[in-house]
């Protein structure tokens, strides 16, 4: 950590900045594995989940500078190579075998109620730790990873 004027305490910085790093580490990896689903989906509503995976994609990518940024505008260090996603993410690897088109669509559901749940955990714990502007960030996240796992889920309900 380094020092900076921001008045929230340094050892709540150091908790709200491993919570966000565990936050960057689980959209970086969700990110990629969103778009393996894109770039493998085939089926016969292929050109639907094509489409719906990269706008799922550049939904998830659209949080991770700002998430990244927050790292380092609390003193920390963002952790954001994809080695470090890899080491750090709580999602399980996605799926490389060949599979049925509703076997990705049930895969990524999976992972984004896992990271969905996992940020709206951080929201509470960045309440308590006093810095709401993370709170914030964390809510934005979580309100897209909601949508996302809506879109998906309907895809699955009768």
């Amino acid at each position: 950590m380094f020092n900076t004027y921001n008045s929230l305490p340094k050892d709540d910085r150091k908790k709200v900045v491993k919570l966000l790093n565990q936050s960057l580490a689980n959209l970086t990896d969700l990110y990629s594995q969103t778009k393996q689903a894109h770039w493998n989906v085939t089926g016969r509503f292929f050109y639907t989940l094509h489409k719906l995976f990269d706008e799922l994609a550049e939904l998830v990518e659209g949080h991770i500078d700002p998430m990244a940024e927050r790292i380092t505008a609390l003193g920390g260090v963002a952790h954001g190579t994809v080695r470090n996603a890899a080491e750090a993410s709580i999602l399980k690897e996605f799926p490389v075998q060949k599979a049925g088109e509703l076997d990705y669509v049930k895969a990524l559901i999976e992972r984004y109620a896992l990271v969905a749940n996992s940020v709206r955990e951080s929201i509470e714990d960045s309440t308590k730790l006093g810095d709401a502007n993370t709170a914030d960030l964390f809510t934005a996240v979580s309100r897209d990873l909601d949508k996302a796992l809506w879109f998906l889920e309907a895809h699955v309900r009768p």
